[in-house]
């Protein structure tokens, strides 16, 4: 028999350690130290990454290579805290080259990843990617994912020309990606064709390592006539299934021929595999279902509303999903990424208009573990479908344009969802809601029977503890609880870590603001996207250390633009892209109406410490022959 003293030990042991018995660690991609370097008033602020696999006690030294010279050791202590550094010393007349080294136990080694910035270069905030130039295109959305397994993020761009929304007829141009290393390397172009429709409802892509091996891959809805980036055509170049009568209901809209999902390897752009899409059209007249814009139509509005996101369904292993649907009937398809294949997982279905499903969806969605399971859910809008393929709950709240999931209230157990809901057409019910991810249970309400837009949730008051909510058409800023505290901010589209501090800034257009104070930063010479709804290309933490870094392009359209703080803070934070929920959001912020990243954990004023991640990291994948 085991003492009873001893059982209660080991009792204590697997509470404290059940997340790692009870679940299993997520793929995760490697990644450098990320060194970024700004030049600004003859100094440089150094900035780096913590890893989420980084033992609590690991350290820094910080080195910098002038010319010719030996690297240096810049910093005079250890560096133990936050990873950010301002060089005065760095001679600006010649190049110089800052890298790291970890320290652990007393024992330096070797960091990957370096920053050079080159004698006499002008003050800048930015690193300038060049656009190979289409004629009639511009840079839009942007995703990222490590391409060719260095350990740095590259950048994958959804080049757009005329698009149009899904309730107006016309033609438009073939979509276009394009693939970019960090210093500005052009990689290669997918170029989708003309029987894939531009515009922000039907161009989804997904950018992930979804087969663990360390390079990223780029999923989504191709046709007859995509073309790779080694030139092979998916299907028949030579149909055409667009409807090309300028008299027709349907001008412009593809609604007959196959319809695909790819995979394109990230380090080519070369087609991996090909699948029907699930969903097909079927009748396109009966997509329509309850709640506000539920009708049915037969001009291929709803039928061709496409939304995507890539979740760990296992706890283990990323799958894609494809979407299509939210008005009325919504369909969820899972695939599964394996020795160059697609398999299909499950298959979600809300079948008809009478479905308690029906009309719950949203102009996005997101991926979170509501349950706490280990396993991810799909927040999708006013509903949330199970890792099983199962539908969770409705909340019954239908269908909405923006949603925002994470520990909104820290003094509550458990993930919150934040959302606006369209209530028109004879519908009734709240237009900004807060409630329960786990459960769906409704913590609070407002805006009764008011079509709302627009809406934001997150810790915008440093002085206060939780997040605060704001939606378009309310003059108020509300607590987490639902009081009262303030007037709205001036802006509801899009937030960013920034300055020294936990708290969100508001970012909107091509400037942050701090709430009730003045604005931080304005990029100059660049612009934002998605006219009113002013965001950015991207907006991530994918250099430096934990802050966001700001994606826009040039007026010209000739450049990205990505941009740096170089605010200093004592906070050390482990990068936000470890943190699977933040990391998926990344995925995702290209989907619909673009909405900013979360974390799984509360991330504000009077946070505790963030929680390890469960993650293993995959290997660079360089010595690894596929």
């Amino acid at each position: 028999m085991i003492p009873q003293t001893k059982k209660l030990l080991l009792l204590l042991i697997l509470i404290i350690f059940s997340n790692s018995f009870v679940f299993g660690q997520r793929q995760m991609e490697t990644l450098d130290r990320g060194v970024i370097a700004v030049k600004q008033n003859g100094q440089f602020y150094i900035a780096w990454r913590v890893l989420g696999t980084d033992p609590d006690n690991l350290a820094f030294n910080l080195y910098r290579k002038s010319g010719n010279d030996k690297a240096v050791k810049i910093n005079d202590q250890i560096i133990t805290g936050a990873t950010n550094f301002i060089d005065a010393k760095a001679n600006v007349k010649e190049n110089n080259t800052w890298f790291v080294k970890t320290v652990l136990n007393g024992t330096e080694k070797e960091a990957s990843g370096s920053f050079t910035i080159v004698s006499e270069s002008p003050d800048k905030q930015y690193l300038s990617i060049a656009i190979k130039q289409t004629a009639g295109y511009i840079p839009n959305d942007v995703s990222v994912g490590d391409l060719n397994g260095d350990g740095q993020y590259d950048l994958i761009v959804h080049m757009t020309g005329k698009g149009r929304d899904n309730a107006s007829k016309g033609l438009t141009d073939s979509p276009i990606f394009q693939a970019y290393s960090l210093d500005g390397k052009f990689l290669w172009e997918i170029n989708l064709g003309k029987n894939i429709r531009e515009g922000a409802h039907y161009t989804q892509f997904m950018v992930y390592d979804l087969d663990g091996d360390g390079i990223a891959e780029l999923v989504c809805k191709t046709a007859d006539g995509t073309t790779d980036g080694a030139n092979t055509i998916v299907g028949d170049a030579s149909k055409d299934w667009r409807d090309t009568n300028p008299d027709s209901a349907t001008y412009g809209k593809i609604l007959q021929g196959p319809e695909y999902l790819s995979v394109f390897d990230g380090r080519t752009g070369k087609v991996i595999t090909t699948v029907d899409y699930i969903p097909g059209r079927g009748d396109i007249g009966t997509w329509g279902g309850k709640g506000g814009n539920g009708k049915n139509d037969n001009t291929g509005n709803r039928v061709d509303r496409f939304t995507a996101s890539i979740a760990y369904l296992d706890g283990i292993h990323p799958s894609v999903v494809m979407c299509r649907g939210y008005y009325g009937r919504t369909v969820l398809a899972a695939w599964d990424f394996k020795n160059d294949k697609l398999t299909s997982r499950w298959v979600f279905d809300s079948k008809n208009g009478d479905n308690a499903y029906s009309g719950m969806g949203n102009h996005g969605l997101s991926v979170a573990d509501v349950d706490n399971d280990g396993k991810d859910e799909i927040v999708f809008g006013s509903m949330v479908v199970d890792d099983n393929g199962k539908g969770l709950y409705t909340t019954g709240l239908r269908h909405g344009d923006a949603l925002h999931v994470s520990d909104l209230d820290p003094d509550v157990p458990g993930l919150e969802v934040f959302g606006v809901h369209e209530i028109e057409e004879g519908t009734k019910g709240p237009g900004a809601a807060l409630f329960s991810a786990a459960t769906g249970k409704v913590l609070f309400s407002d805006a009764l029977n008011e079509d709302v837009g627009r809406g934001v949730a997150d810790n915008i008051v440093n002085t206060r503890k939780g997040a605060q909510m704001w939606w378009s058409g309310s003059q108020n800023l509300y607590d987490i609880k639902g009081n009262k505290i303030g007037p709205a901010p001036t802006s509801t589209n899009f937030l960013i870590y920034w300055d020294e501090d936990t708290s969100r800034e508001l970012l909107n257009s091509n400037y942050i603001d701090k709430y009730g104070a003045s604005r931080l930063f304005t990029a100059d010479g660049a612009v934002s996207n998605n006219g009113s709804k002013s965001t950015p290309a991207l907006s991530a933490d994918i250099l430096g250390d934990w802050r966001e870094e700001l994606i826009l392009r040039s007026p010209d359209n000739t450049e990205l633009r990505i941009y740096s703080t170089t605010i200093p803070t004592t906070i050390k934070q482990y990068t936000l892209m470890h943190d699977s929920q933040y990391r998926l959001s990344i995925a995702w912020q290209n989907v619909g109406y673009n909405q900013p990243p979360h974390t799984s954990f509360y991330m504000g004023k009077d946070m505790k410490p963030a929680p390890k991640p469960n993650i293993v990291l995959v290997p660079y994948p360089k010595s690894i022959k596929k």
